[in-house]
């Protein structure tokens, strides 16, 4: 009987210790997932900010001509036009709460919503010059990127 009991002790210890490991592989677990989800958002948000002033340096970078790139009124809202051969015009702005590309010919009667939406952006503020072109690209959380180019085209270039 005495050796039945001992059994039953040497089980109860080795399930006793099985629970505990369990739970510490449990908490390393959720530790690890807590931290993932910590990074994953950090690095979606990073990406969100940057891609706008990215996209918006590539785009100017690419059209960087004389007298091909300038800041205009379209329709009460600051845009970036981007002049193309053949008489077309790409034009560049934020309007409901999205940075917007409308890409039409230069004398088209098109309204802002004509526009395709690109990615969320709550503002864009736009100047350009002597060359010099800046944009503060406003975040849908508020943040504020500032991104100025030097236009590489001459004297001519959006002025």
């Amino acid at each position: 009987m005495r050796q039945n009991a001992k059994r039953h002790m040497d089980g109860l210890v080795a399930l006793l210790l099985f629970g505990v490991f369990a739970a510490c592989v449990l908490m390393v677990l959720l530790t690890g997932a807590q931290a993932y989800q910590r990074l994953t958002d950090r690095d979606q948000a990073s990406y969100e900010r940057t891609t706008c002033a990215q996209y918006l340096a590539a785009r100017v970078r690419q059209a960087d001509r004389p007298g091909k790139v300038s800041v205009e009124e379209f329709s009460g809202l600051a845009a970036l036009c981007l002049a193309e051969e053949g008489g077309y015009i790409t034009r560049v702005y934020c309007y409901d709460g999205y940075l917007m590309e409308l890409y039409a010919s230069a004398g088209a009667d098109l309204a802002p919503e004509d526009g395709e939406r690109l990615m969320e952006t709550a503002g864009l503020d736009l100047s350009l010059e002597n060359g010099l072109l800046e944009m503060t690209i406003t975040g849908p959380e508020g943040t504020e990127d500032r991104l100025c180019l030097s236009l590489r085209s001459g004297e001519g270039a959006g002025l």
